[in-house]
């Protein structure tokens, strides 16, 4: 590398600063500042310092920028694993999930991941994990819904009797004839008490049949 490090010549150090000012990502304006240090003509060890990298490193670097500009500067993502079900059988998976099973065919009533996964293993011949399988479920806009717990000797029909009774509206003026009544148990103190004040009440004892909760 000579003493413009083998960089192409359409960007000069002044310019290459001026990148390094403007973009967000520190890592790109790091190696910007490093390439303008090799275009003023410093040695690759001192610019690698300034960017946080080894001679190596920049040398790379110098390659991505000739190559690319100074977009070739910025970190590319990795893409990640590729899915293991194609756009055409998660359309297939969706519509199965919608449709529903069938209790004679699929011998279930409802979908769990554990039918679905067997399912997309005999069609398909796709071995999906039952967690990855959730995930693709939770993209294509579903949401995993646990049953309700019930107990062995819950009765039906109690339940819709107790129902039906919670449903009832309250009598008109029920309120107004609870308080009423509450109202009544409520005397006056015949004598002051000590400290002279007639208006403390003092509640009457009735039986308990009689008494409001």
């Amino acid at each position: 590398m000579g003493a413009a490090g083998g960089l192409r010549e359409d960007f000069g150090a002044d310019e290459l600063r001026r990148l390094a000012a403007k973009v967000k990502d520190a890592a790109e304006a790091r190696r910007l500042l490093a390439l303008a240090a090799v275009r003023d003509g410093m040695n690759r060890t001192e610019a690698a310092r300034i960017g946080g990298m080894d001679r190596q490193t920049l040398r790379d670097w110098v390659h991505r920028f000739n190559q690319y500009g100074p977009d070739g500067l910025i970190d590319i993502k990795p893409t990640g694993r590729p899915s293991k079900i194609s756009d055409e059988q998660k359309e297939a998976l969706k519509q199965l999930v919608e449709t529903g099973p069938d209790p004679e065919k699929d011998g279930v009533v409802r979908w769990r991941c554990v039918d679905l996964k067997r399912v997309l293993g005999q069609r398909f011949g796709v071995d999906l994990s039952e967690v990855s399988l959730g995930r693709a479920l939770k993209k294509l806009g579903f949401s995993h819904i646990s049953a309700r717990p019930r107990h062995p000797v819950q009765d039906p029909e109690a339940i819709a009797v107790f129902k039906k009774r919670m449903a009832r509206p309250v009598a008109s003026g029920f309120f107004e004839c609870a308080m009423i009544g509450l109202l009544q148990r409520i005397r006056p103190r015949t004598k002051p008490g000590q400290d002279g004040d007639t208006r403390v009440p003092v509640l009457i004892n009735f039986a308990a049949s009689g008494a409001i909760f």
